[in-house]
């Protein structure tokens, strides 16, 4: 904590009590963003069900001047998966599918090193499933799509470790588990979303975007820095995986889901506390991942957490349960680290 900060937060506190912060003490943090004519973002702290503070700075479309607001929806890149994780988990208590199944249950002509690969394996990051993005041929063009990345790994013979035994990040493991929605529920893995997860909680804007199917409502679009300026870079041959990475929200909309998970509204308590329980490998480690959410420790406090990076987008939202605080963090451009300002939100908030 910066020292101007420390003696801010020091004056405005009495013994016992938590921070007064100030709106320019968050505003601070967003001074490149808080810009006319650049990319922006959107941020909102939560404290106890009640919204500390809300903003959004800088433009949701550069070239038609289109200011960013809270309703803004960004594409969230990673922080998708949380969402991803509980689609299955949804299905897991609807009998529909167990954690403990394997690939070929779903994928009958999938290669053999399948039926060692669990559902389970796939949410925590443990399959071993080799990165599809590395795969992908290089004379490709077209936007590849969940069913293209099972595809990619049909082909393969076998996957980087024994499943179970090692942690290693898989997107792949995702857009895996995109298609097993869809193969469990009988449904599009978007359709499914909005259906059991963004309706039931009115998260109106939110949506898993498919290209021809589904537009986003007040759309964030993606840049990166280009000389002096920002050229757009909104989608990339991975843009259109769903699973991984494909759903566009704001911050609104992400209060809503952040409230959710303090209840049993989606799912039971017994199931929701496997999202937020690190994974324990086949050797005894533990790891730092549950079901879509990383597991960890910001100084003494519990968070779970997940950060999401894809080409003009900086995605990250962090969950201090202890405190039920949350800090939420959404940037339309690459060069951008969400996760130091929504630490240091927390610093001005609880610290």
């Amino acid at each position: 904590m910066k020292g101007p900060i420390l003696l801010f937060a020091c004056i405005t506190m009495g013994i016992g009590a938590q921070p007064v912060v100030r709106a320019d003490a968050v505003d601070a943090l967003f001074g490149a963003y808080n810009q006319p004519t650049v990319p922006g973002a959107s941020v909102m702290a939560i404290r106890d069900g009640k919204v500390l503070y809300r903003h959004a700075y800088g433009l949701a479309n550069v070239e038609n001047h289109m200011a960013a607001g809270t309703g803004t929806n960004y594409r969230l890149a990673s922080v998708t998966k949380q969402f991803t994780a509980m689609a299955i988990m949804i299905l897991a208590e609807r009998k529909r599918l167990s954690f403990d199944d394997d690939l070929t249950k779903f994928f009958s002509d999938y290669p053999a090193y399948g039926k060692q690969i669990t559902i389970r394996q796939l949410l925590n990051h443990t399959s071993g499933l080799r990165a599809y993005e590395d795969l992908i041929p290089p004379e490709r063009t077209a936007q590849l799509k969940d069913l293209d990345v099972l595809d990619l790994l049909k082909r393969q013979t076998g996957t980087y470790f024994t499943p179970g035994s090692e942690w290693r990040y898989s997107n792949t493991g995702y857009a895996h588990l995109a298609l097993i929605v869809e193969k469990a529920s009988g449904m599009r893995f978007a359709a499914f979303l909005k259906k059991y997860i963004f309706d039931p909680l009115h998260m109106s804007g939110t949506v898993a975007l498919e290209e021809g199917v589904s537009t986003v409502r007040n759309r964030a679009y993606g840049y990166s820095e280009h000389g002096s300026g920002f050229e757009r870079t909104d989608q990339s041959l991975t843009s259109a995986v769903l699973g991984d990475g494909g759903i566009y929200s704001s911050v609104e909309d992400l209060y809503l889901w952040d409230q959710a998970l303090y209840t049993t509204q989606l799912v039971g308590a017994e199931t929701l506390l496997q999202a937020f329980t690190a994974a324990v490998l086949s050797g005894g480690k533990k790891t730092s991942y549950g079901f879509g959410w990383e597991i960890g420790e910001y100084r003494g406090l519990k968070t779970v957490r997940h950060g999401g990076s894809t080409i003009g987008f900086r995605t990250h939202i962090a969950r201090f349960p202890e405190k039920r605080f949350t800090v939420i963090v959404l940037i339309n451009r690459n060069s951008a680290k969400p996760e130091v300002i929504a630490d240091r939100i927390a610093d001005l908030y609880l610290f």
